[in-house]
């Protein structure tokens, strides 16, 4: 890492820093960091044929963290001169002043640690011009329509952001991080007779602007109109209690919310999560296995360092059934007396870090493929698009709302299905899980989180068998 480069882009020195550190102690904190942010942003889209609007943003600041105990004391600047870090520093060791309890930040010394870099750039976005991708969006636009007659109406957005990050601490520790992101969004409304259809597609990446290429446009292009006739098609089945396959991908999202929350280590410390109790113990079928990862290149959800400096890594959560981890914060960590997992994150340098998921998956399993999955339900709901959901997190109880799918009779697919509910118990649902496909998929679309705050994160899944959800039909 070139540390005088990122020094040299917030204007500050180590020794600056380090006076930062010590006035947010001065109250009695046993933790300091400071998080530096320099992110530039651009977007462009396409409606009606024509690129109508687009824009660029650069938000630029530093957050201040003091810990002392269970106290927090969190104050930023839009800024980077030194009176105004200052000031900020100041004021969060106040916020923090005396102990507030038995619990503090872990003072492992990862920070400081190589870390290998899961999203090289070869083209910095910021090296082009928003006119330059106009074509793209308007080839995407004809992408479409050329594969469909029925499509009405085509919004295409390009965005893309490029973050230079730099975090030091009260260990002595300088972090730094260049990310990427970018996102390329087709909503697309199709109209066959009386009835319309909506379907929104994507692609995101941490990657540089090389992303954007033909084979993409294609692909979001094929995206867009797959299934289409059996969404016309699809009616709402008969409800009630059985088995529901869920399809590899974007099935993920239900792996997201109905359990990844619960395994974030804030709810846990709190006591607040369905799995408070459950370390240790089996909550899935032998052969599962769940992780949260930071490492899988290009991805949207991987990060080189946390926003607390740890490096990246990859966090087994369920191991062969059995709950092995949580995913940890530096302040989780000092809790359960833990190393870090990397999941301290935040939206910006305006908020705290708090824990939250990267890339959470779970492994292929060994029980066949998605077909074999099919032909053993006699009576059942086959899924493959999710949409939004709500969980609650201290009892675990779940609903989502399905785009598509199909009833399966007799172990085939049979009549097209949507907008219907999946509701269901998060650990229950997970112990329900009674075969595993070999078809894991990560889902690269524009997943983001929110948890108070905004997150980029991606999700996935292989094509699982539940024997038991409630499904809201007719």
């Amino acid at each position: 890492m070139d540390n005088n480069r990122y020094l040299d882009i917030f204007g500050v020195s180590e020794g600056q820093m380090r006076t930062l550190v010590a006035e947010g102690l001065k109250g009695g904190g046993d933790w300091c960091d400071l998080y530096f942010e320099d992110t530039v942003s651009s977007d462009i889209l396409l409606r009606d044929g024509e690129v109508n609007s687009g824009g660029s943003h650069r938000d630029y600041g530093c957050g201040i963290r003091v810990l002392s105990g269970e106290k927090t004391g969190y104050a930023y600047a839009e800024t980077t001169d030194f009176p105004a870090l200052l000031r900020a520093a100041r004021a969060a060791s106040a916020i923090a002043e005396g102990r507030g309890g038995k619990v503090s930040a872990s003072h492992e010394g990862l920070g400081g640690e190589a870390a290998r870099n899961f999203y090289p750039v070869g083209t910095d976005w910021r090296d082009t011009r928003v006119a330059q991708f106009v074509p793209v969006l308007q080839k995407l636009d004809r992408a479409i329509r050329s594969k469909d007659a029925r499509v009405q109406k085509v919004i295409a957005l390009l965005s893309w952001q490029m973050s230079e990050i730099m975090m030091y601490n009260s260990l002595g520790e300088l972090t730094a991080d260049t990310r990427p992101m970018a996102g390329l969004v087709a909503s697309v409304v199709f109209q066959q007779g009386s009835r319309t259809e909506n379907r929104t597609v994507s692609r995101s990446f941490r990657m540089g602007a090389e992303m954007v290429t033909d084979a993409l446009v294609e692909e979001l292009a094929g995206m867009a109109v797959q299934g289409l006739d059996a969404r016309f098609e699809a009616r709402r089945p008969k409800g009630g209690e059985m088995p529901v396959v869920m399809a590899a991908g974007a099935s993920g999202i239900l792996l997201h919310e109905a359990m990844g929350h619960a395994f974030e280590a804030d709810f846990n410390r709190k006591g607040q999560s369905i799995f408070s109790d459950k370390m240790g113990k089996r909550v899935a079928k032998a052969g599962i296995n769940i992780l949260d990862d930071a490492t899988v290149p290009g991805n949207r959800g991987s990060l080189n360092y946390d926003d607390e400096g740890v490096p990246g890594q990859k966090t087994c959560m369920v191991e062969d059934g059995i709950l092995r981890s949580y995913l940890h914060d530096r302040i989780s960590a000092g809790f359960f007396k833990v190393s870090p997992t990397g999941n301290g994150r935040r939206e910006s340098f305006r908020y705290n870090p708090i824990p939250r998921m990267r890339n959470t998956y779970m492994e292929s399993g060994s029980d066949g493929t998605l077909q074999d999955l099919i032909a053993s339900v006699k009576e059942g709901i086959f899924v493959d698009q999710f949409s939004n959901g709500q969980v609650k997190i201290g009892e675990g109880d779940f609903t989502f709302y399905v785009k598509s799918g199909y009833t399966i009779e007799n172990g085939r697919l049979a009549m097209p299905v949507k907008d219907i509910n999946i509701i269901g118990n998060g650990p229950e649902a997970l112990a329900d899980i009674s075969a595993v496909a070999g078809d894991l998929k990560i889902d690269d679309s524009t997943w983001t989180c929110g948890k108070d705050q905004s997150a980029p994160v991606s999700c996935g899944i292989p094509s699982v068998l539940v024997d038991k959800l409630i499904v809201g039909g007719e």
